[in-house]
């Protein structure tokens, strides 16, 4: 276990004598730190991130409660008074993050020291008289034993307490009371604000918005959900707005047992609707004795704005965004601008206008709205940069500019306002399997994913989260654990097409047969004939088995869908476009395509620009300087299995076989990545996920 009050590196011990000049102040927390170290919130998020394996929050944490077990160890203060001394303003909440870090409750603290004392002791005078009572010791401790057995017994027939349940929750759609369908939408909204913050609270789980609103108009009983999403606590709803007043019924049900375990009927006035909405959140955490930390009971409490209207146009577009199309994310803006019309400090509202302008261009080649995502970002950031919200848009204004070493840091500090929404370990997946490719915290946050979303059973969202698991486990060298989790994407979404192809190149890892991977990627194309990822997996299979005329029909095929839809996507294939374009003689055609995968391999700031600059230089005949940028990628870190899969395997880089130095190489390429898929192997066993 970390030390944490005793480091080797200066800045380490620099925070953690920060933490202990504040230890007292439960509002002391990462804004209060990075401050004092004159340093980004973003920066002080990676440089921890770096140096321990752990977020800054949860660091601070851990070097408070170290400090609280010296007090116990040393002091005659209460636990309670310990709490309070090291910046817990709750007992119960402290409780339970000392026991998930030293594995006791702080009152036992106490006893394991007396016991271990006890154990250490070695008196050889004691040892022998022990000896010479042994008889009458052994005689007395099985009365003893005998008599503390049947009380244990007796105990557990008459005692047994209830098996607590793991603490995960779905929130059921809401049912409109009013024959008013024009209400649905409050009501909607009301059920999305109670998930919002129940999405706040570490200690729960809970099933997304997407997954429960397939249950709107579905028959199956509680139970039945129960088991079908692995779910322990169901929320029901129901009411209506009548004029100023809210009327809401809610209940709790234990999902397993059907027993209704807590309802409470509110009447508040319009103006009460975010009090109503912290204090159902809250009742119903305490109801399964989930802990509210006083940071997440902060945010719980906080009011998005003071402007009744505003929030009613609000609500009017989260119905809308939900909706899933393009006309849905433009008619959301409409009512999102019209509740900062209404109130123009309403930073809830800016965000999600610049979200929507995100995803509005997600596929485009040209970026049509990227100062409006800029700009409604910054105002939202301005407003509130401690908003989930603010830094969601934030992060998607950087993913909008292809800044993805900003995106990934604002990213993580969503995570540190949203800890249990899978898709933001999903975003961060994505970027550390593309954007800055790097295998092991693909991995990690693929893990983590799963382990967020492990209640969450929308067929969809489930299927792309095991995707993502799979292609991190393949992408270190985990080849046969891949494919357990790529069939369980599959049966989640048979329509997946993702995990179709992915599955292929996972039997390509166990079966090593190019030709045979060719024919079963062309059944999936067949199946639908306008993937063009599928398009363009199909051209490399025939590009490496050097069949270049067939290589070239599906290249064709690509270009033309990705001029079509103006897409700027697969510039890296350009090099095996023009490659096969000399081999079939037609030079000229393949000038463009090297001009143009030129432009892109100059423009590239992930760890394979070496060798994406060493495959050129390989395609146009200049093999010492291809040789060269092949050295100088050996030198990095953490890149996929493809890669050393297809180093020997590839036309172009096997241009360069006969140098002298090309086999060394490739060799020291190898054997760095199955080093550090034997790192990697530690972390997945302690999961489980890897058997030694």
């Amino acid at each position: 276990m970390l030390d944490y009050l005793n480091h080797q590196s200066p800045f380490l011990q620099k925070v953690v004598a920060i933490i202990q000049d504040n230890l007292g102040n439960e509002h002391f927390g990462v804004t209060e730190l990075a401050e004092a170290l004159n340093m980004s919130r973003s920066n002080l998020l990676r440089k921890v991130k770096q140096e321990t394996g752990e977020s800054v929050s949860v660091f601070i944490r851990n070097v408070r409660l170290q400090n609280a077990l010296q007090l116990l160890k040393e002091s005659e203060l209460t636990v309670s008074e310990i709490s309070f001394r090291v910046g817990f303003s709750s007992t119960s909440y402290f409780t339970k993050c000392f026991r998930e870090l030293y594995g006791h409750t702080p009152g036992d603290t106490s006893k394991i020291n007396i016991e271990r004392d006890l154990s250490e002791t070695s008196n050889p005078d004691s040892q022998k008289s022990l000896r010479s009572k042994r008889p009458i010791l052994v005689g007395i401790g099985i009365l003893s034993i005998v008599a503390i057995a049947l009380l244990v017994i007796y105990y557990q027939k008459n005692n047994t307490p209830s098996k607590q349940l793991a603490k995960s929750v779905a929130v059921l759609p809401f049912k409109n009371d009013s024959a008013d369908s024009t209400n649905v939408y409050f009501m909607n909204g009301l059920m999305e604000a109670i998930l919002d913050n129940f999405q706040k609270i570490e200690d729960l789980k809970v099933t997304s918005r997407t997954t429960s609103e397939k249950y709107r108009n579905d028959l199956k009983s509680i139970p039945e959900l129960s088991r079908e999403l692995n779910v322990n606590y169901f929320v029901e709803g129901s009411g209506q707005k009548i004029g100023d007043e809210i009327v809401l019924t809610i209940q709790l049900i234990e999902g397993p047992s059907d027993k209704h375990l807590w309802s409470k009927r509110y009447k508040r006035e319009l103006n009460d609707v975010f009090a109503l909405q912290a204090d159902v959140a809250k009742s119903i955490a305490a109801e399964i004795n989930a802990v509210i930390t006083p940071k997440e009971e902060e945010r719980i409490d906080k009011i998005p704005t003071n402007n009744l209207v505003a929030y009613d146009y609000y609500l009017k577009g989260l119905t809308l965004l939900n909706d899933d199309t393009g006309n849905g994310l433009k008619e959301g803006i409409t009512q999102f601008k019209k509740a900062i019309q209404e109130d123009g400090e309403f930073a809830n509202a800016y965000a999600y206008i610049a979200i929507s302008y995100y995803y509005l261009d997600l596929f485009r080649e040209e970026k049509q709205h990227t100062e409006e995502v800029k700009n409604y970002a910054d105002k939202a950031m301005l407003l509130d940069a401690d908003l989930g919200e603010s830094l969601i848009a934030n992060s998607l204004y950087f993913m909008q500019i292809k800044d993805f070493r900003k995106a990934e840091e604002a990213l993580l500090e969503v995570l540190e306002y949203y800890p249990n929404v899978a898709w933001i370990h999903n975003f961060l997946s994505d970027i550390y399997a593309y954007m800055l490719p790097n295998t092991k915290k693909y991995l990690i946050h693929a893990l983590q994913g799963i382990e967020v979303a492990i209640s969450d059973k929308d067929s969809v969202s489930a299927s792309i989260t095991y995707l993502h698991l799979s292609n991190a486990l393949v992408q270190s060298g985990f080849v046969d654990e891949a494919e357990k989790y790529i069939k369980k994407s599959k049966a989640y979404n048979p329509q997946n097409h993702y995990s179709k192809y992915l599955h292929e190149y996972i039997k390509l890892g166990q079966h090593n047969d190019l030709r045979q991977t060719k024919f079963a990627l062309i059944e999936i194309f067949n199946q639908d004939t306008t993937k063009i990822d599928v398009i363009s997996e199909v051209a490399k299979v025939c590009y490496t088995l050097e069949e270049y005329q067939e290589a070239w029909f599906y290249y064709e095929k690509l270009i033309s869908i990705r001029s079509a839809l103006k897409l700027d996507i697969y510039h890296n294939y350009d090099l095996n476009m023009a490659f096969v374009l000399e081999q079939l003689g037609r030079k000229q055609e393949a000038k463009s395509f090297y001009e143009s995968y030129l432009a892109f391999a100059e423009k590239d700031k992930s760890i394979y620009q070496e060798l994406t600059m060493a495959a050129y230089y390989a395609a146009k005949g200049d093999i010492e300087k291809g040789i060269n940028g092949l050295k100088a990628f050996s030198k990095q870190d953490n890149y996929q299995y493809w890669f050393v899969l297809f180093l020997d395997k590839d036309p172009i880089l096997l241009k360069m076989k006969n140098h002298p130095d090309f086999q060394n190489t490739v060799q020291k390429i190898r054997t760095k990545f199955w080093e550090n898929h034997e790192e990697i192997k530690k972390m997945l066993v302690d999961k489980d996920i890897v058997r030694m």
